[in-house]
Order: C-alpha cells, then sequence, then structure tokens
C-alpha cells in the first residue's frame, strides 16, 4: 500500500485545492445569482472549515518553535 496517498502532506494540498475551488465557486456565484444567499452562506462555510483544517494540519507539520 503506498502511505504517501494518505500523507498529511498529500491531504494539506487537497485541503488547499477545494478552497481555491470553493473561493471561485463563491466569487462566481456571487456575480451569477447574487440572491441565493442560502447557497453562498454554505459555501463560505465550508471553506471556512476547511481553512480551520487547513491551519490545524499545517500546525502538525510544523510547530510553532517554543519562546
Amino acid at each position: 500500500m503506498d502511505h504517501n496517498l494518505h500523507s498529511p502532506q498529500r491531504r494539506l494540498i487537497e485541503l488547499r485545492m477545494e478552497h481555491a475551488d470553493l473561493d471561485d465557486l463563491i466569487d462566481r456565484n456571487t456575480l451569477d445569482r447574487p440572491g441565493d444567499e442560502l447557497t453562498l452562506r454554505r459555501l463560505k462555510k465550508r471553506r471556512l472549515l476547511l481553512r480551520d483544517q487547513i491551519a490545524r494540519l499545517e500546525t502538525e507539520l510544523d510547530p510553532p518553535e517554543p519562546a
């Protein structure tokens, strides 16, 4: 079994790609259907969750230096 497929680094890349896709989707949704607030809220909530997951994973991969 290839462990690289499930490495934290790969997961981080996948999360960043999904976050970028959501950014694009939110931008297009705002332009194409400005009245669809529910969809926009859901997309933004998902994007925020992804950002939190990315931050958590980045901390695990590169912990901050002790002060």
